[in-house]
């Protein structure tokens, strides 16, 4: 007797001008299990669920949900059928309540006369109900915008489950998450298995995968690779597949490219806000990679954003390449030489609606402008030279950013820098939602960048990441500079004594600062 399968997609089939985004994909889906889908930024994977969710009509190839051929015209009629995706990308309505949010587009009504009127007692009752039954007891009158991002994704799966939902689709759904939220996102994963709930998970995070997944199905160039059971395929295997060749070390080789020359200089920097940074102080020199670590709530990224012009300071200097400095806002600070790579791409990295030339350009226009007059030739070819560095997977250099994956997003905004070429190049997670193969490739261009006597600042959550590519580690905790190693020296146990070390010493001697959550 042949398996069952709560989902089947079969030679699906999808082109947009100039290019085959999906050639003949198959995939099926048990009931009750978690099926990974991985494959590089690219593969198809967003383009494959876009055409099952009926945002996008796929050119050949059928959908058979619990047996029965389906077709879907729009996310509308995907939700009618029993499926629900939670985006990578969440697009919340914060100044809205909780239950408004739960249920945008379906909101239950009642006549008045001849006017049709929300019930926002019905809606508030079913939307706390809801929230419960995936152990989130939050008030459902709350503005969503009190929530924090981990929350929010509990609140969309919340309305995935309201929605009596028999697949549900979780694109990148941690990217953004702490440990803690994470296990609580898992455990909700796992309440819902043991109702039967289906559920793709995309991910490039090979330890969430062993941790959630039954199945996977590996896509590489918009092909069908193959499907495993996930006890029966190594993590080099999965690599092997996703890349189509062999990784060897995860990290390039790292030389030192160091110079005695300081070219930023930080000195007893605090924020107007008494719980963010206080008195940080460091040094950056040519040619080198300095990494920041720290612990959720650590304000290694305030600190970073207040050197960048994002965010005010109550006192302290900066000195960039051995002169003051005073940067009031991110043009002052490129006008200094100084790029950021934001964490929040969506929110403050990628202008959507504009093509990924301009989005390359926009902070090198100014170096290609001759009274007042732009030299077009001369940005289209630095755009195409940074988009071909990076091999940034698109049709043309004027689809709109938008439209890309969330990984060659985040590649167009390394283009932007390199175009911009800054002396100073800060960069915060900027390997976050990126697949192994694309983030070998960041990290080669950072080694290329120091090589050629750049300097880079480099924030991230993965301490085998700063270990890799950091010729030094400075750790903060609490929003002070709490330690500081060198790469030859560098530990994940050092790393995590300095992250802690301003909780114990609060403990201890029962300071009355706070660390920001």
């Amino acid at each position: 007797m042949a398996e069952n399968y709560r989902l089947e997609m079969v030679g699906i089939s999808k082109s947009f001008p100039g290019v085959k985004a999906l050639d003949k994909i198959n995939l099926k889906v048990r009931p009750g299990t978690v099926h990974a889908l991985m494959g590089e930024n690219g593969a198809g994977k967003s383009t494959l669920m876009k055409c099952l969710f009926g945002i996008y009509k796929m050119d050949e190839g059928e959908v058979l949900i619990d047996g029965a051929k389906v077709s879907i015209a729009n996310p509308d009629d995907a939700l009618h059928k029993g499926l629900a995706m939670v985006h990578q990308e969440l697009q919340p309505v914060p100044a809205r309540s909780i239950a408004e949010n739960m249920y945008l587009g379906r909101y239950p009504i009642f006549k008045l006369g001849p006017l049709k009127v929300i019930d926002h007692k019905t809606m508030n009752s079913e939307a706390e109900k809801w929230l419960k039954d995936v152990k989130m007891n939050f008030n459902p009158k709350a503005k969503l915008g009190t929530l924090s991002i981990g929350q929010m994704q509990s609140v969309e799966i919340a309305k995935a489950v309201s929605q009596n939902a028999k697949l549900v689709i979780l694109d990148e759904p941690t990217s953004s998450l702490t440990d803690n939220e994470v296990e609580a996102l898992f455990s909700i994963i796992r309440d819902l298995k043991s109702r039967g709930v289906s559920m793709i998970y995309i991910s490039h995070k090979m330890a969430e995968i062993r941790q959630i997944a039954d199945d996977i199905t590996i896509m590489r160039d918009g092909t069908y690779v193959g499907s495993w059971e996930v006890a029966d395929i190594s993590d080099e295997e999965i690599v092997k597949q996703m890349v189509g060749r062999e990784l060897g070390n995860v990290y390039p080789p790292k030389d030192d490219y160091r110079t005695d020359e300081t070219v930023l200089k930080v000195s007893h920097l605090s924020s107007i806000h008494e719980r963010s940074f206080q008195d940080c102080s460091f040094e950056l020199k040519k040619g080198e990679i300095l990494g920041f670590g720290g612990l959720v709530g650590a304000q290694r990224t305030e600190l970073m954003e207040a050197i960048f012009g994002m965010r005010n300071i109550s006192g302290g200097e900066v000195e960039v390449l051995g002169k003051k400095v005073e940067i009031k806002c991110p043009k002052d600070a490129i006008g200094d030489s100084v790029g950021m790579i934001t964490e929040d791409r969506r929110g403050n990295g990628i202008f959507g609606c504009l093509s990924i030339s301009d989005n390359t350009a926009i902070a090198s226009y100014r170096n290609y402008t001759t009274a007042g007059v732009i030299q077009k030739k001369k940005v289209a070819s630095v755009v195409k030279d940074s988009i071909a560095k990076l091999s940034i997977k698109t049709p043309s250099d004027r689809t709109q950013i938008q439209s890309l994956s969330g990984g060659n997003q985040q590649k167009v905004i390394i283009a932007r820098w390199l175009a911009s070429n800054p002396e100073i190049l800060i960069m915060d997670e900027p390997t976050r939602g990126i697949d192994v193969g694309a983030k070998y490739e960041i990290y080669q261009i950072m080694i290329e960048l120091v090589k050629q006597g750049k300097s880079i600042i480099m924030i991230s959550s993965e301490m085998p990441e700063l270990i890799g590519m950091s010729n030094r580690i400075i750790v903060m905790c609490g929003g002070r500079i709490t330690g500081e190693v060198e790469d030859s020296e560098a530990t994940q146990e050092k790393i995590m004594a300095f992250a802690t070390k301003f909780d114990i010493n609060k403990t201890e001697n029962n300071s009355k600062q706070e660390v920001k959550s």
